[in-house]
């Protein structure tokens, strides 16, 4: 026969969040990537693999949200090494003097069960701009095996490099960047006690 306290357990750990909280990025589940036209032959893909900041969410009025993303230039990846290394180069992204861009919510708008928009500014090689993100939220909850309270989403934009000073190669290397994040958050200071 089943152990109906092992039920309840279960059951408790299902329950989603709802409260409003504060999130630290989850850097292993969390990306950053973007795609860009090569030449139009193909739409090359590359991410940054180190993400900062955290946001906080409220399920239940999403515009008491906000976010702070902060992205290490020097972890850009486009799978080729000598590639990696142009673009940290000053036409490019001049990492030595700019070593990361950030991204604030400004205002985050529902427009649906789970879908709407952040207005933010994101600010890149010295140059801040206005960016919109759409926004899905797809969950929080208790995570099954860590026990810590997680939420996650996928957000996605449009965005010219030329806004931001990057205009080596135009036209025959995309201005169009479509960015796309999908982010876990790990909510701060909230964990339950594994039962022995």
């Amino acid at each position: 026969m089943r152990n109906p306290l092992l039920s309840l357990f279960a059951l408790f750990v299902a329950l989603p969040v709802a409260a409003a909280g504060d999130y630290r990025f989850d850097q292993v589940h969390s990306q950053v990537q973007f795609r860009v036209s090569h030449l139009g032959f193909s739409m090359s893909e590359g991410e940054f693999h180190e993400i900062e900041g955290g946001f906080r969410f409220d399920a239940d009025d999403w515009s008491k949200s906000s976010c702070d993303v902060r992205i290490g230039v020097a972890s850009i990846d486009l799978d080729d090494d000598a590639w990696n290394r142009t673009l940290l180069g000053e036409r490019w992204f001049d990492a030595e003097r700019y070593p990361q861009m950030r991204y604030r919510c400004l205002q985050v708008v529902r427009e649906g069960e789970r879908e709407g928009r952040i207005e933010g500014e994101l600010s890149l090689r010295g140059i801040t701009r206005p960016v919109t993100l759409r926004l899905r939220f797809n969950r929080a909850g208790v995570h099954k095996y860590s026990l810590q309270q997680v939420a996650g989403f996928e957000a996605h934009a449009t965005l010219k490099r030329s806004d931001f000073g990057m205009t080596r190669f135009l036209p025959e290397i995309g201005d169009d960047i479509e960015i796309r994040l999908d982010i876990e958050g790990i909510r701060e200071g909230r964990k339950r006690d594994r039962k022995k």
